[in-house]
């Protein structure tokens, strides 16, 4: 590990600005899209949906991978966690292709069994068929991505990234507004700046980290368990939120034909992902210290961090979503002139301060569970709660009580709140100090 291991505010700068300026481009994207068409913006954040849906299989390795480098970098064997790397690379790059040319050929199909508005059909199959075909992409940025945050280079990811979205701006203004070519052309654009993404943390992986240098190794069945035991209950998590997700968007398309409801819902995302990004930053940089310090055995230190790290995220996020939720008025009108969807918007942006003061205790509690290998609890409370308050609550209140995309988010807000108190209790009880991944020499 050496001097690269570093603290909280020097992995959480990087990965949060990284995080925004990800984050940032999807907004772009929207603002743009948004010159053509509402409907063009409702369709490709049901894609985008879908997309998340058919690429889950590709954080069983990653998530896993993650827990399995950093404490083993912790306990000062880079040789493993370069193996780990290894066979996360080829596992994802295999599945990549596969899932690449199924969601390339059977995008139509996908979106005829999951159901969407019609308005919205066309435009959504065309960024499925492109975006999704391109979806090894997201399998192998990710695990060089990943790979150098473990061992501190945190600012490599990020100008990759900056990079990346700097080509995704210029190619977007090309081909919408010289080529005139919509959403296909914001798809081309997409996955062009993915490309380059991909090359850059490839490269810089190769020069700036030498564990392949190092001789340890271990057996690859064992490097596969361990990464297994983490990746495949978190796998399992991701998997049932998107299926509740794909439930709240099916419900959210049958609230009405033109897709009102749904758009008003890619929209109010869009603009809280600057909440949203502060949280997921301080949770991946704490993820990293948690696998460092279990690696060393430094379990009170990781414990006071993690608590650190929440109500860091917890008071950030509430006070940014907070902003954004009174300034709904002025911020909408960068996308749309349309009082009825600018009113919808409003709404849904203040009753996002609940979900984000939720959202970021999961994440930040969560993903250290996770990194520290009690990652079957996440699981369990997510096959609860996503389905009884996300789903269903979107059901009952959207739908059944008629407050619609309000209703919606009554139900997303509660998901996230009550799983918030399961993960702080499962993580105040300290089970997770029994869940150590590396075997005793």
């Amino acid at each position: 590990m050496g001097n690269n291991r570093k603290n909280l505010t020097q992995l959480f700068i990087p990965i949060c600005l990284e995080t925004l300026l990800y984050m940032l481009a999807g907004m772009v994207d929207t603002l743009m899209l948004s010159s053509v068409s509402d409907q063009a913006v409702g369709a490709v954040g049901t894609a985008n949906t879908y997309i998340g849906i058919f690429i889950i299989m590709f954080s069983i390795i990653s998530s896993g991978m993650v827990a399995v480098m950093t404490q083993n970098i912790g306990a000062g064997r880079p040789g493993v966690a370069f193996q780990a790397r290894q066979l996360g690379l080829a596992f994802n790059a295999v599945l990549g292709i596969v899932m690449s040319f199924f969601l390339f050929f059977c995008s139509g199909p996908i979106l005829s069994v999951v159901g969407i508005a019609e308005a919205l059909r066309a435009p959504a199959e065309t960024y499925l068929k492109i975006v999704g075909g391109g979806c090894i992409l997201n399998a192998l940025i990710p695990i060089f991505s990943s790979y150098m945050r473990a061992f501190g280079f945190s600012k490599e990811p990020l100008y990759a990234t900056v990079i990346g979205n700097v080509v995704n701006l210029i190619l977007n203004a090309f081909f919408l507004f010289s080529l005139h070519m919509g959403v296909k052309g914001v798809a081309i654009a997409t996955v062009i700046s993915r490309v380059i993404n991909l090359v850059i943390v490839a490269v810089m992986a190769a020069a700036l980290v030498k564990a392949k240098q190092n001789p340890e190794r271990i057996s690859n069945r064992s490097v596969i368990i361990q990464i297994i035991k983490v990746g495949f209950p978190s796998a399992c998590e991701t998997a049932l939120y998107n299926i509740a997700m794909t439930l709240v968007i099916r419900f959210l398309n049958q609230m009405d034909t033109q897709g009102l409801n749904v758009t008003a819902r890619s929209y109010a995302v869009q603009i809280t992902n600057f909440s949203y990004c502060v949280g997921a930053a301080l949770a991946q940089a704490n993820a990293i210290l948690t696998g460092w310090r279990i690696g060393a055995k430094e379990y009170e230190a990781c414990d006071r961090g993690t608590n650190k790290a929440a109500v860091i995220g917890i008071i950030t996020a509430a006070g940014m979503a907070t902003v954004i939720a009174l300034c709904n008025g002025w911020i909408m009108k960068l996308f749309t002139d349309d009082p009825l969807m600018i009113s919808l918007v409003g709404k849904l942006l203040f009753m996002d301060i609940a979900l984000e003061i939720g959202r970021v205790s999961n994440l930040v509690y969560g993903n250290a569970l996770k990194t520290s290998g009690d990652a079957v609890f996440p699981v369990v409370i997510g096959a609860i709660f996503m389905f009884l308050f996300a789903a269903g609550g979107t059901w009952l209140f959207g739908v059944k009580l008629g407050l619609l995309a309000v209703g919606s988010y009554i139900g997303l807000a509660s998901d996230e709140c009550v799983r918030a108190v399961g993960m702080f209790l499962r993580w105040r009880s300290g089970k997770w100090k029994e869940k150590r991944l590396i075997e005793e020499d």
